[in-house]
């Protein structure tokens, strides 16, 4: 079967901020361990030691960036210049490639790395070790048409994306939205791109729904909200608004919870959890087992990141979106997307305020059940896809 009996997938995840990219890669490689493979996940993501890692699979931390402007970035802890750091990245990840040797290796969203620090590598592997598969891995939904154009373009990324990639993987449905068409993929590139579906997250058990609720004091006659901003780092409007709905006109037999994400300003964070006490709320900054959360939880808010929209359909839980517009428009576009279909119910950023907030969420409890069947028929289908594509590359090098 080769030079080794194992099969060996690299994942790089550049992870500047916010849980999202790293999230997507330990969904995929939680699913896709098995007894004859290793996986060994390249991540700049400052917590990635805090997800209990499965069997099989590790990490090597790069040093973080973070990023000032769209173009400009510096080191997170240490204090260095940014080439300093972006040097220091680009020779550990250098290293782990050409010392793992993997049979497959899949880059998350960012064709060429951040500041292109993955083109070398992957240069690397199509001259010297060309049976290493090369996959990009993109979410359903960068940005709108125009700004992905514009940026691939500035950066060269379509001609990458047919001389260094075997394959295009969009973690999406193309009826839901056409990647190929928005972002002007040429035919020839187009060929090679793959739409695997969604990613689902684990289920959760009745018994561990249940021990959730107990454990955060939901009684039997009450709603679970949970409110959650991914990251947290542009998530303090969203809670604030829903605290201030909670001390105006408290909705009637409902427990919340809120996940402000572990990059929520210390402060911002605070200034929540006093607010929060005395109307019995529970704050967390951080919680591992979000699919036993969004499991146990009978409507949940949030922002609609990638992440969070499949972890909350795999859950079959009704939810109401407030996507964030800026920097991009990508949650915009999702929360309308998956709005038509009725499997989200949306509230636009610049209609965000305690009334309108309030109103919806009192309609949206009262036809729990309804929006719960309607989800249960979406089908997030995208591992089975990616396990059936590593199946066909095993097969093609024995």
């Amino acid at each position: 079967m080769g030079d080794h009996p194992f099969y060996n997938i690299l994942m790089y995840s550049h992870d500047t901020y916010g849980l999202g990219h790293i999230r997507r890669t330990m969904a995929i490689a939680a699913h896709l361990r098995s007894l004859s493979t290793n996986i060994l996940i390249l991540t700049g993501s400052p917590i990635a030691g805090r997800f209990s890692l499965p069997e099989n699979v590790d990490f090597v931390r790069i040093p973080g960036m973070i990023k000032k402007t769209n173009d400009e970035y510096h080191a997170l802890s240490i204090r260095i210049n940014a080439e300093h750091a972006l040097a220091i990245r680009k020779s550990i990840i250098s290293a782990t490639a050409r010392s793992f040797q993997p049979d497959l290796f899949i880059v998350d969203k960012e064709p060429l790395g951040l500041k292109r620090e993955v083109l070398p590598i992957l240069r690397w592997f199509r001259k010297y070790h060309p049976r290493t598969r090369t996959v990009l891995g993109l979410r359903d939904i960068m940005d709108d048409r125009d700004t992905v154009r514009r940026d691939w373009q500035h950066k060269k990324v379509y001609r990458y994306l047919d001389d260094l990639y075997s394959e295009i993987w969009v973690y999406g449905r193309q009826d839901i939205y056409d990647a190929v068409a928005e972002y002007g993929i040429p035919p020839q590139t187009s060929a090679k791109l793959f739409f695997t579906g969604y990613l689902p997250r684990r289920v959760a058990t009745d018994s561990r729904k249940q021990k959730t609720r107990k454990k955060f004091c939901v009684r039997s006659d009450e709603k679970m909200i949970v409110v959650t901003a991914g990251g947290g780092g542009d998530g303090f409007t969203m809670m604030d608004t829903y605290l201030a709905m909670i001390e105006s006109c408290r909705l009637p037999a409902v427990q919340s919870v809120l996940i402000t994400g572990p990059f929520m300003p210390k402060e911002q964070r605070r200034h929540l959890a006093r607010r929060a006490r005395p109307l019995k709320i529970k704050v967390l900054p951080f919680y591992s087992r979000m699919e036993e959360m969004l499991g146990a939880a009978d409507l949940v808010v949030s922002m609609g990141g990638y992440n969070t929209v499949c972890e909350i359909l795999t859950q079959a839980t009704p939810s109401l979106i407030i996507p964030r517009e800026t920097p991009r428009l990508e949650q915009l576009i999702r929360a309308r997307a998956f709005g038509q279909r009725e499997l989200v119910d949306y509230l636009p950023w610049q209609d965000l305020n305690v009334d309108r907030l309030h109103r919806q969420l009192t309609a949206m409890l009262d036809r729990l059940p309804a929006y719960r069947q309607k989800i249960a028929a979406f089908k997030l289908d995208g591992i089975d896809f990616i396990k059936d594509r590593i199946d066909r590359f095993k097969e093609s090098r024995e």
